[in-house]
């Protein structure tokens, strides 16, 4: 049922530079829906493009609108045609929704479909007390993993589909490009997928020792005056004399990905995931001649059991990543961190309930 006499208060993006934790109306579940008590949210950059650009690539802001899209919450109502999911499952969300019938999603590539929603882009967010969601789209947590750990797994849905795309296995040599959260858990699922050895390049020292926790095995810092022939010549060297058989480039700058064709050996992959300026000046003639794939990741599809799976097994820790928690009420706050990066920030968490309220204990 829909919890009586409680609001439902959520961080809502207004317009450029207008963010507010305020009331929206409590949901009702759907016949495939379930209605969750939301947990932890986490602040991706795309929400933070919001607030600061009123959106982002092809994605504008035309109306009010609820954010988050990496979360994890409780199940608290379940619709009539739902019978996986019960009252009291905890689970993590995978916010995308096909609409299960386009070419697209019968191929089982619903990332890539037109009339599908997305959290807090094509449809409102969930960075709210009480949220309605597709209960096929929701996973069940097993008892050792943490709600965070559950909202992580949007990110890491996003590594495990471009490390897919691009072909990682036992003994690649790959190329990293940032050192965000996305590049952090590319670092991770690389790691995991048997790279034999990872390159992290980012601007700050800070974000590339963390890389090293994590599991690259090189780092280098650059600065804007690095000719890109001498970090080519340094990340080889990097990398045991050897040209990348992957790059991965997780910022959207036409530099990196600029880079990351100089660098990559010939017959390799060049790996586009962060989203940027929708025209670039790129050396696609370079990519020809030496037949280096440009490949897109998109979001992800069909990934979040496995990401799951890292985490449940032990695989990976991506706790790490999470530098900085808040409640829903200090939200405004939150956005402020993560955009500014303020006391290292890395990953953001936002909690909708008292934090481990519903967390088990750690059993590994």
């Amino acid at each position: 049922m829909t919890p009586k006499k409680e609001k439902n208060m959520a961080g809502v993006v207004h317009g450029t530079e207008d963010f507010r934790v305020e009331e929206i109306p409590m949901p009702t579940p759907r016949d495939n829906e379930v209605l969750l008590r939301m947990d932890c949210v986490g602040i991706c950059g795309s929400d933070v493009h919001y607030i600061s650009h009123g959106g982002f690539g092809d994605y504008k802001l035309k109306e009010p609108l609820v954010l988050g899209h990496e979360s994890s919450g409780v199940v608290v109502a379940v619709g009539c045609q739902v019978t996986h999911l019960k009252v009291g499952d905890r689970v993590a969300i995978e916010p995308a929704i096909g609409c299960h019938t386009c070419r697209h999603c019968k191929e089982g590539r619903y990332n890539l479909c037109s009339k599908g929603i997305y959290c807090a882009t094509t449809g409102q967010g969930n960075l709210c007390n009480y949220y309605t969601h597709a209960a096929d789209c929701c996973f069940k947590l097993p008892p050792n993993v943490t709600m965070e750990e559950g909202a992580l797994l949007e990110p890491l849905a996003v590594a495990v589909h471009c490390c897919r795309r691009a072909g990682v296995r036992l003994g690649s040599t790959v190329l990293i490009l940032g050192a965000g959260p996305i590049g952090l858990v590319t670092v991770l699922v690389a790691k995991a997928m048997g790279a034999g050895r990872i390159c992290s390049v980012d601007l700050m020292e800070s974000k590339l020792e963390l890389a090293k926790e994590l599991g690259a095995d090189a780092t280098l810092a650059v600065s804007g005056h690095d000719t890109e022939e001498e970090l080519v010549r340094r990340i080889h060297l990097l990398l045991l004399g050897e040209a990348p058989d992957i790059s991965i480039d997780c910022t959207g700058s036409e530099a990196c990905v600029r880079l990351g064709i100089a660098a990559t050996i010939a017959g390799g992959v060049m790996m586009l995931v962060g989203i940027g300026e929708i025209n670039q000046r790129l050396p696609i003639t370079t990519a020809l001649v030496r037949e280096i794939d440009i490949r897109g990741a998109f979001r992800y599809a069909n990934c979040y059991p496995a990401a799951l799976a890292l985490i449940a097994s032990g695989t990976i820790d991506a706790r790490k990543l999470i530098t900085h928690h808040y409640d829903l009420s200090q939200s405004v706050e939150a956005f402020k961190t993560s955009r500014y990066g303020l006391d290292g920030a890395i990953k953001v968490m936002i909690h909708c309930q008292p934090r481990n309220t519903n967390n088990p204990e750690r059993k590994f």
